[in-house]
């Protein structure tokens, strides 16, 4: 058995190196700038009573490895979503905090390489009847042809990236020519195969889970579009996640999902459960859903982030977690 760890536990707080809040920065300068999340995690975690050491992240794992030996944490807060600025390699660094026998925050390596690739991910929940929108994948140098079963109008996104990225209004398209036109764009533009999918017109939907083998859903949240015009999409653009000025002008806000059709929240929760276990995820995650005009729900995506409570207790719920996981055990 395990010794008790002590309450004020030693963090390594894993960023990307351009984002390493100053240490004498306060809340009024970390407001406006790049670093906010990372000051805001490091300077919660501190409050809460732990010793937190940030370390900022490259193409080298090397002064990671460094910081475990001499710094010794009890658990290691992964802030890393992408690996030397390559996103499908985040799985390796929590591979290597396992290999190292050191606990982390946030996803397994397992679940967060069936999560990264989106057309994997929906054909193992096809699998587990779990329901996801008819798809193809356009690799890269390879000619645009459109399976029959693919019914417009479609959406056109990157395979591999998320965060809304290469999403825009001219994503969903409904002829042949702008489907190559799209296609061509993500290969070319954003540098990834392109996932095509059935677009589905409906509400969106975000679910946060946190847990190992017991699971706590947090409440369902829903993005509102109270501004936007009715010619356009109601879809996450990379325009609308990022820019605050657009925010404002289409009205765009989230919060926790009302007026739900009867017996759609039970649902909603229980295919969220699946996702979590077919996708053998942990620690915490986000699923990306869609709720059609006919009530049909289904699952977009599974993400490894959380939100949804307050914000000292998401922290200290996920350390927990992460001190609690045990890699070896059988997911």
């Amino acid at each position: 058995m395990k010794a008790p760890l002590p309450r004020r536990q030693r963090i390594l707080a894993l960023v990307y190196e351009q984002l390493v809040p100053p240490e004498n920065a306060g809340e009024a300068e970390a407001a406006t700038a790049e670093w906010k999340t990372e000051y805001d995690v490091v300077s919660t975690l501190r409050a809460l009573g732990h010793e937190v050491l940030p370390l900022g992240v490259g193409g080298d794992l090397g002064p990671t490895r460094k910081a475990l030996e001499e710094f010794k944490p009890h658990i290691v807060f992964n802030l890393l979503e992408a690996f030397d600025q390559v996103p499908s390699w985040d799985h390796n660094v929590v591979a290597f905090l396992e290999l190292m026998k050191v606990p982390y925050t946030g996803c397994n390596s397992r679940g967060l390489l069936l999560a990264r690739d989106k057309a994997l991910a929906k054909k193992l929940l096809s699998y587990h009847r779990i329901p996801v929108t008819d798809f193809a994948v356009f690799p890269m140098r390879r000619r645009v042809r459109r399976p029959r079963r693919l019914a417009f109008p479609l959406i056109v996104k990157s395979l591999t990236l998320d965060s809304s990225i290469g999403i825009s209004q001219a994503s969903v398209v409904e002829t042949e020519e702008k489907l190559e036109e799209r296609v061509r764009f993500i290969h070319e533009s954003i540098g990834t195969d392109a996932l095509v999918e059935t677009y589905v017109e409906g509400r969106e939907l975000y679910v946060g889970i946190l847990g190992n083998q017991r699971l706590q859903v947090l409440p369902i949240w829903e993005l509102l579009f109270t501004k936007m015009p009715e010619e356009q999409r109601k879809i996450a653009t990379e325009r609308l996640k990022w820019t605050l000025s657009y925010q404002r002008k289409r009205g765009i806000v989230s919060a926790e999902a009302a007026d739900l059709p009867e017996g759609a929240a039970a649902r909603i929760r229980d295919i969220c459960k699946r996702v979590y276990r077919s996708l053998m995820l942990s620690g915490c995650a986000r699923i990306d859903l869609r709720l059609s005009d006919t009530q049909g729900v289904y699952v977009m995506e599974a993400k490894a982030k959380a939100a949804g409570l307050e914000y000292a207790d998401l922290l200290q719920r996920i350390v927990t977690l992460g001190l609690r996981w045990e890699p070896t055990l059988p997911g």
